[in-house]
């Protein structure tokens, strides 16, 4: 399945259904009056966030939305019915914004969490409305009214709890792998990685989710390389690990690069907790690691952890300082501190009571 993180829509609401012109036809009463009904509203069109996804690649080659049109009036006092809305699903972590791209019209953080985003026209009236003690025969209906319409942008950013960066070929897909269920792309040259990964990683007994983003390198904030396009999937993320290749000769180097481009990106990222791992150990010596090591708590001002995703070595210890920072994370922000299990039946419960009273609070 492709990855797409960003797209563009027309949706348009239902109009609604015309009123009735109709009267009473019965024997022995030649007066009957009117008794055309109103016509049905049209359908929203609602975006909806559930569980399970991680693309919006369902909306990259269909992108026009239209909700039913409601069912006429009908004779006999019937009206018409109203139509069904057209529910459009998407990750949890998509965020709406209006035509212009820049104006946030919805933030989808939760599972069930839905928005209107283009109202179904109300229904017509039929020309029973229309009767008077001048006119006891109206020949009056109105028309429904039309649906809303518009065009609006769809950009998924990544909900995880712990975001991997680094320099390209720093080892972040084999961590992924090692740690989590995940199989991503693993090779020896640089961006390997072409889409985001997502991975849940268990230690001791508890779980949470990492995001691998592709590589960065200089000037990934201004949109070199793979950019911006990716670095906003670690904004929400709780702690950043950043894996620095330990064969590399300046590993100061690549850690200021990496921080230079997270700093420039978005403020957001300045007061995330960040676990350095000093990766690829396996293939220094002791004088190089404790060097590397030293060098880099000195930059950091942070403990340096040192492993290989390749044999594994150190690992352990690196997700337990993850979820003690995850833990902290979530309680600061009021999360829940353990993932929350979906449970698809409280949700159909939960729409059949929703549509029962779907216009309740409207005029």
């Amino acid at each position: 399945m492709h990855f797409i993180d960003e797209v563009k829509i027309y949706a348009k609401g239902g109009d609604g259904g015309n009123g009735c012109v109709s009267f009473r036809r019965e024997a022995n009463v030649p007066f009957g009056g009117p008794n055309g009904g109103d016509g049905g509203r049209g359908g929203n069109v609602i975006i909806r966030a559930i569980p399970g996804l991680n693309t919006l690649i369902d909306y990259r080659y269909k992108q026009h939305f239209k909700a039913q049109t409601g069912e006429h009036g009908k004779g006999k006092d019937r009206y018409g019915v109203s139509s069904d809305d057209m529910v459009l699903q998407v990750p949890v972590g998509t965020q709406i914004f209006a035509e212009d791209g820049e104006t946030l019209v919805a933030d989808m953080m939760e599972v069930g969490q839905e928005i209107i985003i283009a109202r179904g026209g109300k229904g017509g009236l039929g020309n029973i409305h229309f009767k008077s003690s001048i006119n006891r025969a109206p020949r009056k209906a109105t028309t429904g009214e039309a649906g809303d319409e518009c065009w609006v942008w769809m950009r998924l950013k990544l909900l995880s709890d712990a975001g991997l960066v680094g320099l390209p070929n720093a080892g972040k897909s084999t961590f992924l792998s090692r740690v989590t269920r995940a199989k991503p792309k693993i090779a020896n040259y640089p961006f390997t990685t072409l889409k985001p990964q997502l991975g849940v990683a268990y230690i001791d007994d508890h779980e949470f989710v990492i995001a691998d983003i592709p590589g960065l390198i200089e000037g990934a904030h201004e949109g070199v390389g793979l950019g911006i396009r990716f670095l906003k999937h670690i904004e929400r993320c709780g702690v950043i690990i950043h894996l620095v290749d330990g064969f590399a000769e300046d590993v100061v180097h690549s850690y200021e690069t990496v921080r230079h481009e997270l700093l420039s990106y978005s403020e957001l990222l300045e007061g995330k907790v960040e676990v350095v791992v000093l990766n690829k150990c396996d293939l220094l010596s002791d004088e190089e690691i404790a060097s590397k090591k030293a060098a880099l708590e000195t930059i950091s001002g942070a403990k340096v952890f040192i492993g290989s995703t390749a044999t594994g070595t150190g690992l352990e210890e690196v997700l337990r300082e993850l979820y003690r920072h995850i833990v902290l994370f979530r309680e600061k922000e009021n999360l829940p501190t353990t993932p929350m299990v979906y449970d698809p039946f409280s949700e159909i419960e939960y729409n059949k009571a929703k549509n029962s009273q779907r216009w309740d609070n409207e005029d």
